[in-house]
């Protein structure tokens, strides 16, 4: 089992992808200037993403957008700096989770929308959140 804090329970993507062990495949975050905006309870039942999330998402475009495992969230996955992991709420009831180390995130490759499998600069949303 992999250990966001234990770099030597990780593997390359190749290896995790071909691994029976687990449930599926995650991201570690290690402070490399990646980071995810994990909205939890977004999305309506039709999956359309509720008003406060719409405009993260559009403040975030140009970078890669997926669903959740759970299919109720997205993960924003960008470029940025975040000393420490934050969860915020936001106007209309919504709560926003940062993260950029320190973190172990699970992946599903299931884009979100027409959102480009890409790596956008985030900082700029960071900080508006923040």
């Amino acid at each position: 089992m992999a250990s966001s804090t234990d770099s030597s329970t990780w593997s390359r993507y190749t290896e995790a992808a071909a691994s029976s062990e687990g449930v599926g495949i995650g991201f570690v975050l290690n402070g490399d200037g990646i980071v995810c905006l994990d909205l939890d309870h977004c999305l309506d039942p039709d999956g359309e993403p509720l008003p406060w999330a719409q405009t993260i998402l559009d403040a975030a475009a140009g970078t890669w957008v997926e669903v959740s495992r759970s299919g109720e969230g997205l993960h924003v996955w960008g470029l940025g700096k975040l000393q420490h992991g934050r969860r915020i709420t936001v106007g209309g009831g919504g709560s926003v989770e940062l993260y950029g180390t320190g973190r172990y995130i699970a992946v599903t490759g299931r884009t979100h929308g027409g959102t480009p499998r890409r790596l956008g600069d985030l900082q700029h949303v960071i900080d508006a959140l923040l």
